[in-house]
């Protein structure tokens, strides 16, 4: 029989009524019934369905195992691992407890074992089998799935564009990894650059100057990977790179530097980072090179689908291989965001001669989008795994002595791109109460977390860390506009509102309000970890709209107001505004005109008419996804009770780290802190797989 759809799982009695062999139709119906009780998307249904269009003796197996893979896409997997299906499936469904009767129904209408998986996917015509290394069993016809290591233990189904877009990436870094560009390096000349440019710390003998190593290594490769967390000079060490390049170049008036970053925001920041950190090392070392010519030659740094040329409703870039980069050197920052598809066509567009220096916090969620690819390239860095040619190497150019710990194992298999990667280890801004939670985050460590937030709520409000779990959507509320202890809030960006100069103050005095308004509201920010619902962003940024309307803050007449903050959700490189950038509505210096939005990117003021743009979104509060690369003084997390699988270690880490000089945890109910930090985000790729 075909069941009915319904708007819960099935239950067992009712699958009990299927024959032994279950009828493509019925697995369907099945899966649709799974998508309308929550369990799965219906696109996730669509998917099986279509793959079941395609291929008529389509098994059981492969209806559910496309319909998973489509799910893992969604919640961004590059893949479905295969091995943990038949004795394990909820590592990988990540369904609630509640739902566990209708997976193991399901689950007694499949294989019991791998083998039974693999064979019905290897019987299908619309899966590409790949037996290890990638080897072709059987043609290539333009297969939607592909089944990687089918002979394997650990057999990997991809999504085709993915499999090709994980594919050219490890092919890119193995290439760019196997170069032997140190031996152009000029070891000597290195080695006196590196030491002016790191001189030793009065304290530090004995250690390790990570952020020498990572320059030196940097030198002698086109891929360098330059890991650590907020604090650890990750932009300083790019500077101090850029002026070790620029002095050894052969002919440096002819370096080509471009600096990039997946949002707006983090462009910016990059940009001012680097171009004070070179004017101040001009400074400090007398004018022997002409740094500032460096900086005015680099430009403004920009959004990677700016860099790329990104095709509106495309997938095509304008950049690519037959149209590279026009660059030598390019640096990236906060490439934890950067996913599989971007970093595909990021490396596909640079040239073959050029350096990509990846700069970013291994330890932050990774984007939305499918792929965790800075999380794979460093998954071991903290182990550095250093070959006996890089020891002697760090040594002999950058005084660097390594500990054994740092060593490769003897005849352990070790990918060249070890060879590339630091991880920066001290931190020179998270040494405080706000630094030893989020290390204690990392680490898994829910109870000395706890603990601290706790002794945080003992010292009162004025401590940089408090907690409140079993609090209110009005509690949060009061905080975000109100402060404590005078920690930052919106009343500062309230504050700077109220004091508009008025039409007739000039175009000068409405500029320096407008920059102000926008650095008010730049010091806090509410973070949320879900977009539904009132613990979620809509509801929140209803419930402070709400607040500051009730004190006079703001008149909200429309969707249009001034004093709106909002965020832009889509690129429009015809406007100059991207992804993630933030605005505030304001009104125009110019009496009888309409609102418009105002940007600060960097020191530079720009504006928008509201009406020219059509994605935004309200920005009180933001997921902590889209705060990514930003930093305010004050951040308030909020954890909701409905969280689910989104709630986890790397969504509190980075909530945290986000923070300067105070944090705020907010939960619906006890124990969310505990669950998040012990569960650790784990994304299914076979990147390292292919690098090996």
């Amino acid at each position: 029989m075909t069941p009915r759809q319904r708007a819960r799982p099935m239950d067992q009695d009712t699958l009990d009524l299927f024959d032994d062999k279950p009828a493509a139709d019925d697995i369907l119906a099945l899966l649709r019934s799974y998508a309308d009780a929550g369990l799965l998307r219906r696109l996730d249904a669509a998917f099986a369905a279509f793959v079941a269009r395609q291929d008529a003796a389509a098994e059981p197996a492969l209806l559910v195992a496309a319909a998973l893979l489509a799910q893992m896409e969604g919640r961004g997997h590059s893949c479905l691992p295969l091995a943990p299906l038949p004795s394990a499936p909820n590592d990988v469904l990540a369904w609630p407890a509640e739902a566990l009767p209708a997976q193991q129904a399901l689950w007694r209408l499949l294989p019991a074992r791998l083998d039974g998986w693999v064979r019905a996917l290897r019987a299908s015509p619309v899966v590409r089998v790949l037996s290890h290394g990638g080897q072709e069993e059987g043609a290539d016809t333009g297969q939607p799935l592909v089944l990687a290591d089918a002979r394997g233990s650990a057999p990997l189904l991809y999504l085709r564009r993915y499999w090709d877009y994980e594919r050219s990436v490890a092919a890119q870094i193995a290439q760019r990894t196997a170069q032997a560009a140190h031996e152009c390096v000029d070891e000597v000349l290195a080695s006196q650059w590196l030491d002016r440019l790191f001189p030793p710390a009065e304290d530090g003998a004995g250690r390790v100057d990570w952020q020498k190593l990572a320059c030196a290594l940097a030198l002698r490769g086109r891929l360098s990977v330059i890991t650590g967390g907020p604090g650890t000079g990750k932009t300083y060490t790019a500077a101090r790179l850029l002026a070790l390049l620029f002095a050894t170049a052969p002919d440096a008036g002819q370096l080509r530097v471009a600096l990039a970053a997946p949002t707006g925001k983090a462009a910016a920041r990059l940009k001012q980072s680097i171009d004070t950190a070179l004017l101040q090392l001009q400074e400090g070392m007398g004018g022997e090179m002409d740094l500032a010519a460096l900086v005015q030659r680099m430009g403004a740094a920009r959004t990677l689908h700016s860099l790329l040329g990104a095709r509106p409703d495309t997938r095509h870039w304008g950049r690519h291989a037959g149209s590279p980069l026009d660059v030598d050197v390019l640096i990236v920052d906060e490439a934890s965001m950067v996913h599989l598809e971007m970093m595909s066509a990021l490396l596909d567009a640079l040239p073959p001669g050029a350096r990509l220096v990846l700069l970013g916090d291994k330890d932050q969620l990774a984007s939305v989008e499918a792929g965790a690819v800075l999380g794979d390239l460093c998954r071991d860095a903290q182990a550095g795994r250093y070959l006996p040619d890089t020891l002697d190497y760090a040594w002999r150019v950058a005084g660097q002595r390594l500990a054994g710990t740092f060593a490769a194992q003897p005849g352990a298999a070790v990918p060249a791109l070890a060879q590339h990667t630091v991880m920066l280890r001290e931190s020179r801004r998270f040494g405080g109460p706000i630094g030893q939670l989020a290390l204690a985050v990392n680490a898994g460590d829910a109870l000395r977390a706890q603990a601290l937030l706790d002794a945080g709520v003992q010292a009162g409000p004025h401590a940089p860390l408090w907690g409140r779990h079993g609090g209110s959507v009005q509690a949060v509320t009061d905080m975000a506009v109100h402060g404590r202890g005078g920690h930052a809030s919106y009343a500062a960006y309230a504050q700077a509102l109220g004091e508009w100069p008025g039409h007739g103050a000039g175009e000068a005095a409405h500029q320096a309000w407008a920059a102000g308004v926008l650095r008010a509201f730049e010091r806090f920010r509410l973070l949320c970890a879900v977009r539904e619902g009132e613990w979620g962003v809509s509801g929140l940024n209803r419930a402070v709209e709400q607040a500051l309307e009730a004190e006079g803050v703001i008149r909200r007449s429309g969707e249009w107001y001034a004093g709106r903050p909002i965020m832009v959700t889509r690129n429009d490189a015809q406007l100059e505004v991207f992804n993630g950038d933030i605005g505030i509505a304001l009104p125009a210096a110019a009496a009888g005109q309409p609102l418009r939005v105002f940007f600060l990117q960097g020191e530079e003021l720009r504006s928008v008419g509201v009406s020219r743009l059509a994605h935004v979104e309200t920005a009180f509060a933001m997921t902590v996804h889209k705060s990514q690369g930003s930093e305010f003084e004050h951040t308030a997390l909020v954890l909701p009770s409905q969280g689910g699988s989104l709630l986890g270690r790397e969504l509190v880490y980075t909530g945290i780290t986000r923070a300067r000089q105070a944090f705020t945890l907010f939960s619906q109910v006890p124990g969310l802190l505990a669950s998040s930090v012990a569960s650790p985000t784990r994304r299914a790729s076979g990147l390292l797989r292919w690098l090996e």
